[in-house]
């Protein structure tokens, strides 16, 4: 298998079998595959799956490979400075998104049928929208995080990416250990989070004003409460939790980290000690205020992101600040949040989120699969995709001539 074009993939055993191919994260484990997640630092070779990977061997499921990442997953690109970037199957020159990149471009491309990859403030939505596949962050502790190597003990969870709304249901019943029961759209209401749709780049808000028509229920405006702290409620949190689990490597082997990486986990190290006590606090608060202004709405909806893929080359100086405001809410609120294909702009994916109350996962892949039943922009194909025939990475003259 060819992987050179795209680089998503780190560690690779192809098995065979009848069962649904599943590449992982590396920062999830797999028996007897490498966990390096991207870094220069961690190099272990578990002797247990993980939980989730544990679950789905046990249905036949076949585990192909581990998937690029940000470095410890603790990052919005996958741009590893000791693997190498992931790139986007619809163009190389531009980023897949992260942390979960090689997991949103494998599946685009085709590599396999599907990802599992993490979410801690975003890492499944962001690749998810900006590679055209479907990804969904579970409600928080929905799926075991055995075996995964942490980012934030709070925020963490462990999430699929496919092409469809009804894989990513298969693969999170699997790893939940219980069924999900789709809500079929009806008479829903519809939170349209107009001040994200503003903040976006027009092409993209336009993308996905258009894509709101067809999705079900009485839509009405709404507003995030406390959306510009919550942000920094989000950060108070997080950032001790990532210190804390590199404190041992940051006094041994600071040179070895990326300096993105490095100087975020500075960052966690220099805060002040009351800082993850009130940040817990804040998130209670804040949870309580969307709950009492947002908690009747079924869904709510939003780009997302608010920018197109941008080139590896030409990154914004504020890539993280342009992103956060469309991620942090749902993982602050540890409810359910998906990014489902839904357009394109200069031949880049555009993704619509849905963002459910907690528990509600079905709420949010039933609206996903009804959607998909009614369009086909997760049908389309990158011009680098998979040919079985040859296990190669190809490149797709056909999937210019869909429309893209």
């Amino acid at each position: 298998m060819t992987l050179d074009p795209l680089n998503a993939f780190l560690h690779l055993e192809p098995q065979e079998g009848p069962g649904p191919t599943i590449g992982v994260k590396d920062v999830i484990d797999v028996a007897g595959m490498p966990t390096t997640a991207a870094s220069r630092i961690l190099r272990r070779i578990p002797e247990r799956d993980a939980d989730c990977i544990a679950r789905l061997r046990a249905v036949g499921a076949r585990i192909v490979g581990k998937q690029n990442t940000h470095e410890f997953a603790y990052g919005a690109l996958t741009t590893s400075p000791h693997f190498g970037p992931a790139r986007n199957p619809w163009n190389t020159d531009h980023v897949c998104g992260g942390s979960s990149g090689g997991s949103g471009a494998a599946v685009a491309a085709g590599l396999v049928d599907v990802s599992i990859g993490t979410d801690t403030a975003g890492s499944v939505r962001i690749p998810a929208a900006f590679c055209g596949v479907t990804g969904i962050k579970p409600t928080t502790g929905l799926v075991p995080t055995g075996g995964m190597f942490p980012t934030s003990w709070t925020f963490d969870t462990i999430g699929p990416l496919a092409r469809t709304a009804e894989e990513c249901v298969w693969a999170l019943e699997v790893m939940a250990g219980r069924p999900i029961e789709l809500r079929e759209p009806g008479d829903l209401r519809v939170g349209v989070v107009e001040s994200l749709f503003e903040r976006a780049d027009p092409r993209v808000a336009a993308v996905c004003e258009e894509a709101l028509r067809g999705l079900p229920g009485r839509h009405e405006p709404v507003e995030i409460p406390l959306h510009d702290e919550i942000t920094t409620i989000l950060q108070l949190v997080l950032l001790p939790e990532a210190t804390a689990a590199h404190l041992h490597w940051l006094r041994t082997r600071l040179a070895d980290y990326g300096a993105d990486v490095r100087a975020r986990l500075l960052a966690g190290l220099f805060l002040p000690s009351t800082a993850h006590v009130t940040g817990l606090r804040a998130r209670r608060f804040a949870t309580a205020e969307y709950e009492r202004a947002l908690g009747s709405y079924d869904l709510l909806v939003a780009p997302a992101m608010p920018i197109l893929p941008p080139r590896l080359d030409a990154i914004p100086d504020d890539y993280r600040l342009l992103l956060i405001p469309y991620n942090s809410p749902a993982s602050l609120w540890g409810v359910p949040a998906a990014s489902v294909p839904c357009g394109f702009v200069d031949g880049l994916p555009v993704g619509l989120s849905l963002v459910g109350r907690r528990g509600e996962d079905g709420t949010v892949l039933g609206v996903a699969r009804a959607y998909q039943r009614a369009t086909d922009w997760h049908e389309r194909r990158p011009p680098l995709a998979f040919d079985a025939s040859t296990r190669e990475v190809v490149y797709n003259r056909q999937s210019l001539s869909k429309g893209v």
